[in-house]
């Protein structure tokens, strides 16, 4: 194990930290949220996700694959297989997952601080009512199914910022 020497490097372990401590947690949460609901699959990877996206295309629907975590399925089908994904298309929800492991939440989501991204934002204007949010709380088990206009309604702060990438 190397020893760090400069404050730069302790400060850039930490970040590194940090950084991988919030995927895995996030990451986490939407898992557990997923095992709560027996309709429910993970966001596909590769090549499914790909024909998903192309198909939504095909209708007018741009998005982000990072819009979504999960989707709700009337009933499971093989998303490589393009019939059948356009035959179900219609039937599937688009599921964000927003996941509270603070004490400070409570019941309702009360004091919940979180943000929605513009490809949140964007995906659940485009679909409307076949995108969704899942509020899960880790500490209670507590599920909230809503939306980005339910959440926006409910709002008692919002602050805007602009993240960039360089």
């Amino acid at each position: 194990m190397k020893l760090l020497h400069t404050p730069v490097e302790v400060i850039a372990a930490k970040r590194a930290h940090v950084a991988r401590l919030a995927n895995e947690r996030g990451s986490h949460g939407e898992q557990a949220a997923l095992a709560t609901q027996d309709k429910w699959i993970a966001r596909p990877k590769g090549r499914p996700l790909r024909i998903l996206l192309d198909e939504l295309a095909a209708e007018g629907i741009l998005i982000k694959a990072s819009s979504f975590d999960a989707l709700a399925l009337p009933a499971p089908f093989d998303f490589s297989d393009r019939d059948q994904l356009r035959n179900h298309l219609p039937e599937i929800t688009f599921i964000e997952i927003k996941t509270a492991n603070q004490p400070r939440v409570g019941p309702g989501f009360t004091g919940f601080f979180f943000a929605l991204t513009e490809g949140e934002i964007a995906a659940a204007d485009q679909l409307g009512p076949r995108h969704r949010v899942a509020l899960f709380n880790k500490i209670s088990g507590e599920l909230l199914l809503t939306s980005v206009p339910e959440i926006i309604s409910r709002a008692r702060s919002m602050n805007w910022q602009l993240s960039l990438q360089l």
